[in-house]
């Protein structure tokens, strides 16, 4: 059960950095909106052990971690 947890997380990094190349046309917020939620995905779904719920949270709260980080 690790080694598909392991791959699910690595899955989940390289698709995130695969969408990354789609915020060249964004503004710096929004990237670092984006940004923070990949990361708070992958984190969420890596402390719950791949819960859907922790998933979406992670994202939910990293997205407004980023977007509050990206303001002047």
């Amino acid at each position: 059960m690790k080694t598909m947890q392991k791959f699910t997380a690595t899955a989940m990094t390289v698709v995130m950095l695969l969408g990354l190349g789609a915020c060249d046309n964004m503004s710096r917020r929004g990237q670092n909106t984006a940004i923070g939620a990949g990361i708070g995905a992958v984190g969420g779904a890596v402390l719950t052990n791949g819960s859907a719920l922790g998933t979406v949270g992670g994202a939910a709260v990293g997205g407004v971690i980023g977007n509050q980080a990206g303001k002047r």
